[in-house]
């Protein structure tokens, strides 16, 4: 059992290094992803490995803690509607305020995980290249684990990861036979650059985007990690661009600096002087 002295020491080190808030009675998390972490480091258990952050810890060492303690729930296609959206008003729009500006299409996927999601938008992409009329899409997807985002560059997934939301035609289309499962063709693959980013720290300055993708992770921060991370992203959201939140997560009472989109069930949130770009065309 994790001292409560521990316990809160270790609440204050994910919280500063990483943003989760982990809250009371999480005991069982920390008991249950940092005996390895222990382990590696030479420790024989957790109070140990306590006892090593408080004292020297390495920059590793801390950063292979917060990793542990990740939540990496991801899926392609996950929740379905954000995908339509994307694919039936986001992407058009965006390609074409592109084309007349003779510019890419710029995409963040900003809690990328282990890579279902860009590589959900990277076939989607693929699909849409006639009606995007020869403009580019960029694809950056960041995360803050560096073992998820090296599960995300290699591309390989298995039975069960390739069975849960991914329809058997794209399978069969972008995936080939893989010792370990399945992995994807080279062309999808190529469409994303993937970057750690830790959602804390600030932004790249020259970072402007049509779309973000920023799903199920603020629900792991406190309210105002939540309006630092979305006040921070509404800024480099270029005119008319959208930003994606999960299906339960909302900006009332965080922030005014986006809203969401009337209408929309996809999670699609813009900021307020931009909600006429999002409204539905008349029939």
């Amino acid at each position: 059992m994790i001292a409560a002295e521990d316990y809160g020491f270790l609440s204050d080190l994910l919280k500063k290094h990483s943003g989760l808030a982990l809250g009371p009675g999480k005991e069982y998390l920390l008991e249950s992803r940092l005996p390895s972490v222990a382990v590696t480091y030479g420790h024989a258990d957790v109070p140990q490995l306590v006892k090593a952050l408080r004292s020297m810890p390495s920059k590793q060492m801390v950063k292979h803690v917060c990793d542990a303690m990740t939540t990496n729930e991801t899926m392609f296609f996950r929740d379905g509607k954000p995908f339509v959206t994307l694919e039936k008003e986001l992407l058009p729009a965006a390609a074409k305020r592109a084309k007349a500006q003779g510019r890419s299409v710029r995409l963040w996927c900003a809690a990328s995980s282990t890579g279902q999601e860009p590589y959900t938008i990277a076939m989607i992409v693929a699909q849409m290249e006639a009606q995007l009329e020869g403009v580019r899409v960029e694809i950056t997807a960041t995360d803050f684990s560096s073992a998820a985002l090296a599960r995300a560059k290699a591309g390989i997934y298995n039975q069960f990861e390739v069975q849960r939301g991914l329809p058997v035609q794209l399978l069969v289309k972008y995936f080939k036979p893989h010792p370990e499962g399945f992995e994807l063709v080279p062309d999808i693959r190529n469409r994303v650059t993937y970057q750690e980013i830790n959602l804390l720290d600030p932004f790249p300055s020259f970072w402007q985007f049509d779309i973000i993708f920023c799903r199920n992770v603020l629900i792991y921060f406190d309210v105002p990690t939540k309006k630092d991370v979305i006040d921070r992203m509404a800024k480099m959201l270029m005119p008319g661009g959208g930003l994606f939140l999960g299906g339960t997560e909302s900006t009332l009472g965080i922030t005014e600096s986006v809203v969401r989109v009337p209408g929309n069930a996809g999670g699609l949130f813009c900021r307020p002087h931009d909600v006429e770009h999002h409204a539905p065309k008349a029939a």
